[in-house]
């Protein structure tokens, strides 16, 4: 239902963009969102935009560097990474929730994309 791409390694202060393409049966029907889970740490919220894109809820650690947006005539989602910092190193997943109430949490998504990986070298 969802698949990434655009992880990559990239310096510190450098920039990078993921994808997240949704299939038709679900896009108009869900919010979506991005998680990470760095090597020994618990799977951590990112982003979340709400179905038509007016609502956006940002972690304290990315806001101000890190955009989201979707494109409805393209079934994708898309993170703008700037500024990162080896603390981003991570996988990256995109997620999808019928929860239309600002999901946050892991247990709040439905579908989950497979993982993208982001190595910010310092």
């Amino acid at each position: 239902q969802l698949v990434e791409s655009g992880g990559g390694l990239v310096q510190a202060g450098g920039s990078l963009r993921l994808s997240c393409a949704a299939s038709g049966r679900i896009y108009s029907s869900v919010s979506m969102g991005w998680f990470r889970q760095a090597p020994g740490k618990e799977r951590e919220f990112v982003v979340y935009i709400s179905r038509n894109g007016g609502s956006i809820y940002y972690a304290d650690s990315v806001k101000g560097r890190f955009t989201i947006s979707r494109d409805s005539t393209k079934m994708t989602v898309t993170l703008q990474m700037n500024s990162l910092k080896p603390e981003d190193s991570a996988v990256y997943y995109c997620a999808a929730s019928y929860y239309s109430g600002g999901a946050t949490s892991s247990d709040e998504y439905d579908y989950w994309g497979q993982g993208t990986q982001v190595t910010v070298s310092s």
